[in-house]
């Protein structure tokens, strides 16, 4: 990891809900509403945010868990504001990156959640998926 790689590093994305974000299942729609599903694609982003410009060359991140707890609608159509907040980073076999992630619609908190990153070398991670 490059330096400067510390707890509160912060990033935000903002995304206008669309109708593709919506919850849909065998190809309807069920709701004209920003889907948890989106919101988990959202916060895997925005903690990607968090690490990639520390990344080495040679590294790689891998995502290893989200959790969401959507607690309210968003129509198609508003701007959601996903900010993710760097809370933790240790070292057991990998490095593991954990990132508090939220969604806004202006002031009205969408959903909350945490995504965790795992950091590998490339050449480790290639050979390892190459065994999967």
């Amino acid at each position: 990891m490059k330096p400067g790689f510390e707890p509160g590093i912060t990033r935000e994305l903002s995304v206008v809900v669309t109708e593709d974000m919506c919850p849909a299942f065998d190809d309807v729609v069920v709701h004209l509403v920003y889907s948890t599903w989106s919101v988990a694609h959202h916060f895997e982003l925005a903690a990607r945010m968090v690490l990639v410009s520390f990344l080495e060359d040679e590294e790689e991140g891998v995502g290893s868990h989200v959790s969401v707890d959507h607690l309210g609608p968003c129509p198609v159509g508003r701007t959601v504001r996903v900010r993710a907040v760097l809370t933790k980073v240790w070292r057991d076999h990998h490095t593991r990156v954990v990132c508090d992630v939220t969604a806004h619609d202006g002031d009205r908190l969408l959903a909350r959640g945490r995504q965790v990153q795992v950091v590998m070398n490339k050449e480790h991670l290639r050979r390892y998926l190459e065994r999967s």
